[in-house]
């Protein structure tokens, strides 16, 4: 299993829209793993991208 922390430093993205009602908003299951993906941060994005791959241990 992956450590979050091995994928190296928080990447964090711009926004490019309006703020999110809900603290909550910025999160999502991701479909492969049922792990839930913090959105703002592209680390995890990335890597709940890639088919096939394994759980992210934060």
């Amino acid at each position: 299993m992956t450590n979050l922390s091995q994928l190296g430093p928080p990447i964090t993205g711009k926004l490019h829209s309006e703020e999110v009602k809900h603290e909550s908003d910025h999160f999502y299951l991701c479909p492969t793993g049922d792990q839930v993906v913090d959105a703002r941060d592209l680390r995890q994005v990335i890597w709940h991208d890639q088919p096939g791959h394994e759980p992210l241990d934060s």
